[in-house]
């Protein structure tokens, strides 16, 4: 599961990266909000622990933006300022959790745990593509970079397939028996398309036609 903790106490910080490190939690640390926009901005994360009040843009402006931006990236508030507003606001900004400081590290991972079953977030699922490219089957979702490209079922079952026997020649026949099964057999002309779109999103020359063979995924 990948993190991003903005914390600007850099003591509490390093408490809270070292203690979910040592549950296999993968933590990127920052100390500003303009930081951590542009790391949202640039990589995929899983959850977001956002402190508020944190220099230059502070945690209730910054999920208000990635909200406004249709980024839903879960996100947990970790801050002192616990008055009820504040909890109004942050939820009503989009929050999805909401931990006044002080507080205990057994109920952080605790939440954070919760996260992950109702957003059913799941690494076993993730395939890494290549740099920057990541392929959630659970959820049919390519992650280009901080990108998310939403696939269809069926779509999502063609490059699962695909992704399974990389280097590995694959014939028509052969996918219309592994993902097709035993529905309607789609015609050459369909598999086509859905190799063009995935060349479109993944590139050119990730998967190669070996003529009158079938196709390889590089």
């Amino acid at each position: 599961m990948k993190i991003l903790l903005l914390e600007d106490d850099p003591i509490l910080s390093e408490v809270i990266v070292e203690h979910l490190e040592y549950y296999n939690y993968n933590v990127t640390p920052v100390f500003n909000g303009l930081e951590a926009e542009e790391l949202v901005y640039k990589e995929k994360f899983d959850l977001l622990l956002l402190d508020v009040n944190v220099p230059l843009l502070n945690g209730f402006e910054l999920i208000k933006e990635l909200r406004a931006s249709n980024n839903l990236t879960p996100v947990i508030f970790i801050t002192s300022m616990n008055t009820p507003q504040n909890v109004e606001k942050g939820f009503a900004l989009g929050a999805d959790d909401y931990l006044k400081k002080p507080f205990e590290m057994i109920e952080l991972k605790a939440r954070i745990e919760n996260i992950r079953r109702h957003f059913k977030i799941d690494e076993s699922s993730l395939i890494q593509i290549k740099d920057e490219v990541r392929y959630d089957s659970a959820k049919y979702l390519l992650y280009l970079g901080a990108k998310e490209e939403k696939l269809s079922k069926k779509e999502g079952e063609f490059l699962a397939y695909f992704l399974h026997n990389r280097a590995k020649v694959i014939s028509n026949d052969e996918l219309m028996v592994n993902v097709w099964s035993y529905e309607t057999s789609p015609t050459p002309a369909t598999i086509r398309t859905y190799i063009k779109n995935l060349r479109r999103l993944l590139g050119e020359e990730t998967i190669t036609t070996i003529r009158g063979v079938g196709y390889v995924f590089n």
